[in-house]
């Protein structure tokens, strides 16, 4: 039987201790690597081509989503599988959204965190009934479902990820270092997002990312 090899990615020591134990007791699932934030995570995919990425959607340095589409963009054989504490329904969308196939609580049974490796496995999708009647319903209504486009949508992958960083507390020069981009294109960037969100301080900046689940409040 094919190795699934597996890499975890949370900010939480004792959660990704804790996963590493119930997925160990799998013979033929290996975990690969552990990061404990976005940005490595999707380095480390890339370095490890793993078969299944368990990330964690609140995560320092870039979040889960936004790990997910660079995940996605790098190595699209690659199955994702989100496993967070949050739950609501546009947060259900936005998962789906960035390229995912299973959205699992970490409040929900372990067999259901098994249940979804062995679907994502076979390249599969996997729900949990909670989650499988939002997503019922997105397909019955249509995008219309939601309150509105998500104001994020119209901002850049680079800008959230310039959003993520500066609402961690990052100066314009560790963000360049970060990114690997001169500190004149970070302001660039802060002043071409703040122009497009119609934002006049760094406090609403701060308020805009919380609200879209791009930091963590």
């Amino acid at each position: 039987m094919k190795t699934v090899r597996i890499l975890l990615a949370d900010d939480h020591k004792v959660v990704r201790q804790g996963t590493r134990a119930l997925l160990s007791t799998i013979p033929e699932w290996e975990i690969v690597g552990e990061a404990d934030n976005g940005r490595d995570a999707v380095a480390l995919t890339a370095d490890l081509k793993p078969d299944i990425v368990i990330l964690d959607i609140t995560m320092p340095e870039l979040n889960g989503l936004d790990a997910a589409r660079q995940i996605k963009r790098k190595s699209p054989e690659t199955e994702i599988l989100i496993f967070t504490a949050q739950e609501t329904e546009k947060l259900v969308h936005d998962v789906f959204d960035s390229g995912a196939r299973s959205y699992i609580m970490k409040t929900d049974a372990a067999d259901h965190l098994i249940d979804a490796i062995k679907a994502l496995s076979e390249h599969k999708h996997f729900f949990t009934s909670r989650i499988s009647e939002i997503v019922f319903a997105r397909c019955i209504q249509g995008k219309q479902a939601l309150e509105g486009t998500p104001e994020n949508s119209r901002i850049t992958d680079r800008e959230r990820e310039i959003v993520q960083l500066l609402g961690e507390g990052k100066s314009s020069k560790e963000i360049a270092i970060i990114l690997g981009i001169s500190v004149r294109t970070v302001e660039t960037h802060r002043a071409a997002i703040m122009k497009k969100l119609g934002l006049k301080s760094f406090s609403a900046l701060i308020r805009y990312a919380v609200r879209n689940k791009i930091i963590e409040a």
